[in-house]
Parts: C-alpha cells; sequence; structure tokens
C-alpha cells in the first residue's frame, strides 16, 4: 500500500519556498517520472527506456506548475526517457534550465528487466526471495544492488549539492529505488532503513529537502500534483 502524501498546500510550499531564499537555505526537490507503460504492465524496467503513458504525461504536465511554484532555478535528470520527458514538461512550465546526469538513472535490475513480477519469481526464486525479504542483492544476477545504486547516485548528487549557490532549489528527476538512494544519501541513511521508514513513492510524486545548520531535512514526501495514480497499484522500479 503506498504511503499517504506528506506535505503542505501549494500557497503555504510557495511561502515556504520564499522565507527558504531569504534565509539563504539550500533545498532539492526529488521527484519520481510519471507512469509508464511498463508501470501500468508490473514490468520491471530498471535502466530499459520505456516511454510514457498518456497518464503519465498528464501527470508530469500536471506536477509543472506545482513544482515551478516551490521556486527551482534549474532540473537535473536521470538521461532514461522517463526521466528525461517529465523533467521536460516541468522544465517548459518555468522556462528553467534541464542538464540531463546518467549517474541518476534506475537501479539496473538486470536479468529481471522487461519481465512481470510473477516470471521474476518463477524464474528466479531464490533470489527474487531474497529482495522481498529485504536483502540487498544484486537485482537479476548481472545487475546492480542498492547498495551500488547508493554509491552513484551518492556521486551525482555531491557534484550537485556543491555547485548550488545559498538559497538554490533544484529538481532532481530520477526513479522510484534511485529516488529513495538520492533521499537515503542526503539525510544520511543505510539503504534498507530508507526504504523501510519511507514507503511509497507514486508516479509523479516528490519529495522536498532542506539543508540546515545540522544537515539535510525530510520536508514533504509522496507529494503529487493530484493527477490520477497508475490503476496498477505500486509497479516494481
Amino acid at each position: 500500500m503506498s504511503s499517504p502524501a506528506v506535505g503542505v498546500g501549494e500557497s503555504d510550499a510557495a511561502e515556504a519556498a520564499v522565507s527558504a531564499v531569504v534565509a539563504g537555505r539550500r533545498r532539492i526537490i526529488v521527484l519520481r517520472h510519471g507512469e509508464t507503460t511498463h508501470n501500468a504492465a508490473g514490468i520491471w524496467q530498471g535502466q530499459l527506456d520505456s516511454q510514457l503513458s498518456e497518464r503519465g504525461l498528464a501527470q508530469a504536465r500536471a506536477a509543472g506548475p506545482a513544482l515551478i511554484a516551490l521556486g527551482p532555478s534549474r532540473i537535473v535528470s536521470s538521461d532514461l526517457g522517463r526521466a528525461a520527458v517529465t523533467a521536460r514538461l516541468v522544465a517548459e512550465a518555468g522556462g528553467i534550465p534541464l542538464s540531463l546526469e546518467p549517474r541518476f538513472r534506475e537501479i539496473h535490475a538486470g536479468q529481471w528487466q522487461g519481465l512481470g513480477s510473477a516470471e521474476v519469481a518463477s524464474r528466479f526464486p531464490e533470489e527474487y526471495a531474497a529482495v522481498r525479504r529485504g536483502e540487498d542483492v544484486r537485482r537479476g544476477g548481472d545487475g546492480e544492488s542498492m547498495g551500488e545504486v547508493l554509491v552513484r547516485v551518492g556521486a551525482a548528487l555531491a557534484d550537485v549539492v556543491g555547485s548550488m549557490a545559498p538559497g538554490e532549489c533544484v529538481i532532481v528527476s530520477t526513479h522510484g529505488a534511485a529516488a529513495r538512494a538520492v533521499v537515503a544519501s542526503l539525510l544520511g541513511l543505510d539503504m534498507a532503513l530508507a526504504w523501510r521508514i519511507l514507503g511509497g513513492f507514486g508516479n509523479c510524486h516528490w519529495a522536498e529537502l532542506e539543508e540546515g545548520r545540522h544537515g539535510w531535512r525530510l520536508l514533504t514526501w509522496n507529494v503529487s500534483a493530484g493527477v490520477v495514480a497508475s490503476i496498477a497499484g505500486p509497479p516494481p522500479p
């Protein structure tokens, strides 16, 4: 079951964004791409370059104004099409620049990519059961573990944070598992703890984090513009 959206109203969020800029507090908004045809079908995507569905395009268009109201200066996106197109639609809503960063790609799911969960469970019963138990094994035999994803996205995130000016807000457009790794990296959490406490993160939902005197803190999690989510339920990455 997806976790409920946690956050504030759009006008309150815009006021909070202005306050953060005035105070010189940096913010990062972590955005998951809109729904894809593979999401709707329950297929493991990993680093396959699947396309946004009609619902996913509508989600991204609706998210644009809500995200621009938070005051981002730019967007850094995974170069996979589903994240890049989501980012482009948001960027166009506010006329802000977009750059691509391959290190924000989704976890590579190895031989599971392109398969449904039932087929993965049938063909790879031991590895799939291990993931379901919360063990951090490489997905699909020759794919990545979440620990490896955390190192990869953490390096990209360090470059983004290092380039940010005081009071700046940047959107990172990425994927379900990679988004959790971004948030875990900012908050200093290990992946097992982050996965357990953060809960669901829907298509075209976002989280907002703010830098304080003692590190980064989570302001909102699993917020959306209200466009209907996939009827297929929580999909694989």
